[in-house]
């Protein structure tokens, strides 16, 4: 079984060639943060390539130097299609782009026993906040496993017991998938999204709540594990779709953040 692509076409280009071209042209934009450290963690948007794509690169263009470091993407998202009780993975043995396929982890997968994980195949088939993600991790890691995950009706303990269980060392890269603050004008977006951020550098999870960021759970989860370990957040890029592509009027807010 193979994941197939959804949002190819709609979110970001379907044709390989063209794809593969604009996200290099987003990486090469971004070449001021290709030196920053390898992070542990990494927090990134999912809309649609022309508003947030500049802002994903920004959290992915470093990685270009870690192609024989980390071998696993352990990729948490919030489930906005389909409802999901607590977390839902998946069954399949790839995950489709235009770029090619990837291989899920399913023996990593499969060694996870929590009762509120189950494999939910219709979450996947129908959700993007996973798949914009992946052609960034094709062309700045080459070859890897994914540990997909989709966040539902989840406690933030439920998450954060799953992200300490798939942790490991720097073979594997955690990514939250999340936008920020939805659909206010601008000057109001980016005070609620400078607020959010400087909560995240702070590893405040009590400082946003969902309506602040649609990744929120998984968040805090990671918020919680990066100081239980004592580690620092790095803000790499902040913007909204107002900056990128769209009208100033009601914009959505990224951010791109590192943890290390």
């Amino acid at each position: 079984m193979i994941i197939q692509p959804n949002v190819a076409g709609k979110f970001y280009p379907d044709n390989p060639a063209v794809l593969r071209q604009d996200i290099l042209n987003m990486l090469g934009d971004a070449a001021d943060k290709a030196n920053l450290p390898l992070p542990k963690a990494i927090i990134a948007p999912h809309a649609g390539y022309i508003y947030s794509g500049p802002i994903a690169a920004s959290a992915y263009a470093c990685l270009t130097k870690s192609k024989d470091q980390i071998k696993r993407v352990v990729l948490f998202a919030p489930a906005h299609r389909y409802p999901v009780d607590g977390v839902a993975t998946t069954n399949a043995k790839s995950y489709l782009t235009p770029l090619g396929q990837i291989a899920i982890d399913q023996e990593t997968i499969s060694s996870l026993s929590f009762p509120y994980l189950n494999a939910i195949e219709e979450a996947f088939s129908s959700e993007h906040a996973v798949e914009v993600h992946l052609p960034f991790l094709q062309l700045t890691l080459g070859s890897f496993l994914l540990v997909p995950l989709l966040v539902g009706r989840a406690a933030v303990s439920e998450v954060e017991n799953i992200l300490e269980k798939l942790w490991d060392g720097p073979e594997t890269l955690v990514v939250i998938s999340s936008d920020l603050s939805h659909y206010h004008p601008y000057k109001l977006a980016q005070t609620w999204d400078k607020n959010t951020a400087e909560a995240i550098i702070e590893l405040n999870p009590d400082g946003f709540s969902d309506e602040h960021a649609c990744g929120a759970t998984a968040i805090k989860a990671l918020l919680n594990v990066a100081s239980k370990k004592k580690m620092r957040a790095l803000q790499v890029d902040l913007r909204n779709s107002g900056d990128t592509a769209g009208s100033k009027d009601s914009v959505v807010g990224y951010g791109a953040f590192h943890f290390g």
